[in-house]
């Protein structure tokens, strides 16, 4: 991933306060010296723009820009998509679970730029299978779903929210009272968040006002999804099956029950009885963006066959793309505008119930 110094030109002024930085026609910029590193390549090229004069380097346009070990940005991407915990990937890599999730950080927020950057242009020509996958954060006393919208034929995950659910189905009289201290303690979660996030999800996939078909199950709270956002334009022709069918490829289900299926293979935290979940929903959401980059523009639909990738049935690419054309080079939420829940996902602003402290926020800018 590190570039030789020689061989890089800067493609735009890294200042967002620059008048090239979002259009860099006609920007004219200079070396300005070197600096060097640890890690390769040691020597590191500076330059300055000739408009806003602030200088910085070739690093800046890396996304292993400020990170004191970028040879692990790669492996622990395959190793997060390889159901391994932070600690495992700590041991394996002799580096803290801290710096895994730094890590972690620094691919989501790329992960998100990148889906952005390649969405399918306009309203989707296909069908949506849409559902809620459901794991939890902290502890099993705070559940959430993770509302999926896939494509019925393409398989591609178009987009993904995140509702914050009530613990719920069978408990005993102690684990109730134990519900009973936290919702006292923390708040209760809102009973209409699937509702109001499937709403969020359609927004999302559409954009704007506009038509789209939607196939998912009998859970209640879709229609009343589907009514809100009727009400901004957007026109959902609905179609149901029961959730109890089968979850076979005749299943008009299975693009979505696949993704599910997927999600729980892939990601450690969402293995049944495990120890590696999420303590924060923020985490869970991060590692779902790494996921929603890899199933759709780098695993075929069909191991067997080995066929396209849902990008490529889509035509956004014309071949499958490696982890190092995806990392090729930093992007920028000033130059790509992020929806407000993509860019709450980005700055790392989503709340876990009984928790104080927020999330750090991941840096924007590197000289």
């Amino acid at each position: 991933m590190a570039r030789l110094a020689s061989a890089f030109v800067p493609p735009h002024c890294p200042q967002p306060r620059c008048v090239f930085h979002r259009n860099p026609l006609g920007w004219r910029f200079k070396r300005d010296g070197f600096y060097t590193r640890r890690a390769r390549p040691r020597l590191i090229q500076r330059y300055r723009c000739s408009h806003c004069r602030r200088s910085f380097s070739s690093q800046t346009f890396s996304p292993t820009y400020w990170l004191r070990r970028p040879d692990l940005l790669l492996p622990l991407y395959h190793g997060l998509l390889n159901c391994s915990g932070h600690r495992q990937l700590g041991r394996a890599h002799e580096i803290s679970p801290h710096t895994v999730a730094t890590h972690q950080r620094r691919l989501a927020s790329q992960a998100l730029l990148f889906l952005e950057k390649h969405r399918p242009p306009g309203p989707p020509r296909e069908t949506l299978v849409v559902d809620g996958f459901e794991s939890f954060e902290r502890s099993q006393y705070h559940p959430f779903h993770a509302n999926l919208a896939v494509g019925a034929r393409s398989h591609f995950l178009y987009a993904f929210t995140d509702a914050e659910l009530r613990r719920k189905g069978r408990m005993t009289s102690r684990q109730r009272r134990r519900r009973a201290e936290l919702e006292e303690r923390f708040g209760r979660a809102d009973p209409k968040a699937i509702e109001r996030e499937v709403a969020e999800l359609l927004r999302l996939v559409l954009r704007a006002p506009g038509e789209v078909g939607v196939h998912s199950d009998e859970h209640p709270a879709y229609p009343r999804a589907f009514r809100r956002v009727a009400r901004e334009g957007i026109a959902v022709r609905h179609t149901t099956t029961s959730s109890k069918r089968a979850r076979t490829t005749g299943n008009p289900l299975f693009p979505v029950n696949r993704m599910d299926l997927l999600i729980r293979h892939e990601s450690a935290n969402h293995k049944r009885e495990t120890i590696a979940y999420s303590k924060r929903r923020q985490s869970a959401m991060e590692r779902l963006a790494l996921f929603a980059v890899w199933v759709n523009f780098q695993k075929s639909r069909s191991e067997k066959r080995r066929d396209a990738t849902p990008a490529e049935v889509l035509g956004l690419v014309d071949h499958k793309l490696s982890t190092r054309e995806i990392y090729r080079e930093r992007l920028f939420s000033t130059r790509i505008a992020l929806p407000e829940r993509m860019r709450k996902y980005a700055e790392r602003r989503t709340p876990t119930r009984g928790l104080r402290c927020a999330a750090a926020p991941v840096r924007v800018y590197a000289s």
